[in-house]
């Protein structure tokens, strides 16, 4: 098999935040903005240049991922116990770090190099509040402990992602599976499988209504 020689591609300098944008991320991470901008100059650059985010990601760091992200935090409760399945570039488990300094986050992730890039970043930022843990969710169990809550972003359709995370819940807490237009259909493609799990309600919700031009839609599942 001929090697592949393709150049990574070139790091980017990080995208400033409209004005709407700007207000929004002041009013999610407040005096932590500063490390929220840093972690958008993370992910322009060494983000990009080892493949965890597309190059044309870029332009919309803000409003499409970080910002997309971090409104979840108003669907949390106070010092919650947090476990982010397929944790990728941070997405949403370090936006939600960020904008939440009481929440423990345990980012879970398979991928060795994306793992090494996470602790990097972790550590760059100084977040006390996360760690980074290598596993694949459905063996991860035990090692994450106790959570009140798990989040997931673009990892699988809601049919097969209640598999991989209900059972980190240990029968009570709730997923909070951030989606796009697809949501309602997933819902009742999951609809028999949720109910055999013993999901006690799932809702679809928006977050962050007032602060972005689009609101992100979430499926809310409570055991």
């Amino acid at each position: 098999m001929a090697e592949d020689r393709r150049p990574s591609p070139a790091p980017q300098d990080p995208p400033l935040p409209d004005a709407r944008e700007r207000r929004a991320a002041e009013r999610l991470f407040g005096e932590r903005l500063p490390l929220a901008e840093h972690y958008v100059a993370h992910l322009a650059s060494s983000g990009i240049v080892r493949g965890l985010i597309g190059p044309r990601e870029v332009p919309r760091l803000w409003s499409r991922h970080v910002l997309n992200c971090a409104v979840v935090e108003e669907c949390i409760p106070q010092d919650a116990r947090v476990a982010d399945v397929g944790s990728g570039a941070g997405l949403p488990g370090l936006c939600l770090a960020l904008a939440r300094p009481d929440l423990r986050i345990t980012l879970i992730e398979p991928l060795e190099r994306r793992v090494q890039w996470l602790d990097e970043v972790v550590a760059d930022l100084g977040l006390s509040n996360v760690r980074v843990l290598r596993a694949r969710a459905e063996q991860a169990k035990e090692e994450v402990g106790e959570v009140d809550v798990v989040t997931a972003r673009a990892v699988s359709a809601l049919v097969g992602l209640v598999d991989i995370t209900l059972p980190l819940l240990r029968g009570t807490g709730e997923l909070l599976a951030l989606k796009g237009r697809s949501a309602a259909d997933e819902v009742r493609r999951a609809q028999k499988k949720l109910d055999r799990l013993g999901a006690r309600s799932t809702e679809i919700v928006t977050a962050g209504q007032e602060l972005l031009e689009e609101p992100t839609t979430v499926v809310r599942v409570r055991l």
